[in-house]
């Protein structure tokens, strides 16, 4: 049932019924308990202004993102969920949609806010059927130490060689470790695939074109425009300190807030923590991934990263609407993007940040084009998922465990496994085999030799 008729059947089912002056009651689920100060004192606030007659209640799970969604199915289903879900992009969401839990909500006419895009990861595959108003995306780049920069006078990077002199002029002076990048741990891993593979990727495949492109079968992951980040990424590893690669995440942050880095690749939802970390210590400043050669068009990973969706068990529909179109507003938009930094709208709204270093960031939409993240549509949908073992991948290039040529071959042979559009013949048992044997962790190379061995 459409939105419109559900909250119409309620609207003259409350006529029918005794009329009362308390506010309607809505709760909003979320992973993100780092949000409450800002929902309890700003916006929720802002929206009681404009709406009186609806008391608003954030009531995140103060287990966090992994806990949320373990739980979630459940309270959906004995119907101890809140009225508002926060809703993460692509299949965790789809899934609690066709299973009857989350609103249809593709008649609003807020959703004109927002570009087909922005719409595409709380949607049915064909695209008919939208569940949530998306509410932000994260961006990523480089955050880099002015001081350094100024002392060798470096120009913030626009191409891949101006990238790569910056950083071997850093290299050469001593002053400074050139890049401050992790090597060990999944969580490192993960963040180099993010802010390494996937941050700069665009610039190589074009954006969404080479992600549509990967989609629909006509390009593969061993395609150079897919293989290329990895080679630049095996190439950081030489800029790291001494022991870079055996540094987590967490202390490759506190590598470039000690001063110690002049270069940090970075997700715009950890530009606060920076922020407070460096303290003033010394200026700071964001460059967008370089381009592979000047004059050429830019992109960037502006991924879309949560929305807002309506328990279709709510009993409070006409209400929930009402807060689904406030955030689907301007209002809603720059009162966000002020309040949780990092996380910025996703609306078509020009929203003006107070924050320089995240306002610099978010102007990299009016020279770039955005581009999700590769593998988030439709390539997940299998064990491992592509985006997990681009994690594994990232953490074999930049050890130098495997080439950039061999983590594209072994991803692609799994993906030529069971994703149809990459299925154009079927795998022989001889590349079968290679495929097995070389995600035991032995290699590509060293599968061959064993057929070879095995077939003399």
């Amino acid at each position: 049932m459409k939105l419109s008729i559900a909250i119409a059947a309620l609207t003259a089912s409350a006529a029918n019924g005794q009329a009362t002056d308390a506010p309607t009651p809505l709760c909003i689920e979320s992973w993100r308990y780092q949000d409450q100060a800002s929902w309890d004192s700003t916006l929720i606030p802002a929206f009681e202004a404009k709406h009186p007659n609806i008391k608003v209640t954030f009531a995140p799970n103060l287990d966090g993102s992994a806990a949320y969604y373990d739980q979630l199915p459940t309270q959906l289903a004995n119907g101890t969920a809140c009225d508002l879900i926060t809703a993460r992009p692509f299949d965790t969401s789809l899934e609690l949609f066709n299973k009857g839990y989350l609103e249809d909500v593709t008649d609003m006419p807020v959703l004109d806010n927002f570009s087909k895009t922005a719409k595409t990861a709380w949607q049915t595959d064909d695209g008919k059927i939208t569940f949530a108003v998306p509410m932000a995306s994260v961006i990523t780049g480089f955050i880099y130490n002015k001081d350094a920069f100024d002392a060798l006078a470096i120009e913030t990077p626009e191409t891949q060689d101006d990238f790569y002199a910056a950083l071997d002029k850093l290299k050469e002076d001593g002053t400074f470790i050139p890049l401050a990048m992790g090597g060990t741990g999944d969580f490192a891993h993960a963040y180099g695939s993010e802010k390494g593979f996937m941050s700069i990727g665009p610039n190589y495949w074009k954006g969404e074109e080479g992600r549509l492109a990967l989609l629909d079968g006509s390009e593969k992951l061993t395609d150079e425009q897919w293989v290329d980040p990895w080679r630049q990424l095996l190439k950081w590893a030489s800029y790291t300190s001494d022991n870079g690669m055996s540094l987590t995440q967490e202390e490759s942050m506190e590598l470039f807030m000690s001063g110690a880095a002049a270069v940090y690749p970075v997700g715009s939802w950890e530009l606060h923590d920076l922020e407070e970390g460096v303290n003033g210590t010394f200026p700071m400043g964001v460059f967008k991934p370089p381009v592979p050669a000047e004059g050429n068009q830019c992109y960037i990973q502006d991924h879309i990263d949560m929305a807002m969706a309506m328990n279709a068990a709510s009993a409070h529909k006409e209400a929930a609407q009402t807060f689904l179109d406030w955030v689907g507003s301007e209002e809603f938009s720059t009162l966000y993007a002020n309040e949780l930094p990092g996380f910025f709208p996703l609306s078509t709204f020009k929203v003006s940040v107070d924050d320089k270093l995240q306002n610099d960031m978010i102007s990299w939409r009016e020279d770039c084009e955005s581009s999700i993240r590769p593998f988030f549509q439709f390539l997940d949908r299998h064990d491992p998922t592509t985006t997990a073992q681009s994690f594994t991948a990232c953490g074999e290039v930049i050890n130098g465990v495997k080439s950039p040529e061999e983590a594209a071959a072994e991803m692609q042979a799994v993906l030529e496994t069971w994703y149809e559009p990459q299925m154009a013949t079927k795998p022989s048992p001889s590349s079968a085999f290679i495929t097995a044997v070389a995600f035991k962790g032995f290699g590509t190379t060293f599968a061959a030799a064993i057929l070879a061995a095995l077939l003399e």
